[in-house]
């Protein structure tokens, strides 16, 4: 047996007015990192917006730390 390795897309989407938003939700991405940064984890911010499913939340965290600036936080 063999791994295979793939990357799944991050479900993050642009609407009209330019803001990242979770893909097929109204939950802005600047909502899902603000939760993180104030501590709550993966599960308490699907507590908070049920409308996200677990698994994109942790991809939006993801893609959050894998692309921000040392230096900025939101």
């Amino acid at each position: 047996m063999s791994l295979k390795i793939s990357s799944n897309p991050v479900p993050l989407t642009t609407d009209e007015d330019g803001i990242v938003r979770v893909a097929g939700t109204r939950v802005s991405l600047d909502t899902v990192v603000y939760a993180f940064n104030q501590g709550a984890s993966a599960e308490e911010i699907l507590q908070q917006y049920p409308s996200l499913a677990l698994r994109d939340i942790y991809a939006t965290i993801t893609y959050y730390l894998q692309h921000r600036s040392p230096l900025t936080t939101i």
